[in-house]
């Protein structure tokens, strides 16, 4: 897997989070460096944790089902990818967060990172994945994305919420949709 379609793929993965971080912006009271750096980390270690131990849990099994690991992979990244394009057009009747507090922070962060655990997973069934590179990736861009999400959100409000997880949610179908190609003609 190339560098490329690792940062595209913590792109999709991050957007939760940027979307949340974007409303935890909106309502918390003082949106500085040292809340969005909170905001950030939360997302940013859980995002990186899960598909490491996805990527475990599926590397357990992954030589079992190698004849159609590319199907397994399409079918996890198409499903949480068509999730986040459903969810996008949905009402948002999310208030944010008034304080990135543990009580409010470690139940969003679990939350946003459950796709990421199934994206670590699918990354057992291929060949040529640096679990290392992805989940310093995945979590870099997470983080990065969420501290600026705080900022947005505080300056933009919600506007852009919704067209945030359409994106990610396009981005993690296309390489899933990719992945099957390859395997199915290479």
């Amino acid at each position: 897997m190339h560098i490329i379609e690792l940062f595209l793929i913590a792109i999709g993965l991050a957007m939760d989070a940027f979307a949340i971080a974007i409303c935890a912006g909106l309502t918390l009271h003082k949106a500085n460096a040292k809340n969005a750096l909170i905001v950030g980390a939360y997302f940013g270690v859980f995002q990186a944790g899960m598909p490491l131990l996805g990527y475990a849990a599926g590397a357990q099994f992954a030589d079992k089902i190698t004849a159609f690991d590319h199907w397994v992979a399409f079918a996890v990244l198409a499903l949480i990818g068509g999730g986040m394009v459903r969810g996008s057009f949905k009402k948002d009747d999310e208030k944010g967060i008034k304080t990135p507090h543990i009580k409010t922070m470690l139940p969003l962060a679990l939350a946003t990172s459950i796709d990421a655990l199934a994206v670590g997973v699918s990354f057992a069934f291929l060949d040529g994945v640096n679990i290392a590179a992805a989940v310093t990736a995945i979590g870099a861009v997470t983080f990065v994305m969420s501290f600026v999400g705080v900022f947005v959100g505080k300056a933009v409000g919600t506007k852009f919420k919704s067209k945030a997880e359409l994106v990610g949610g396009i981005i993690l179908i296309a390489m899933g949709v990719k992945i099957l190609i390859e395997h199915t003609l290479g």
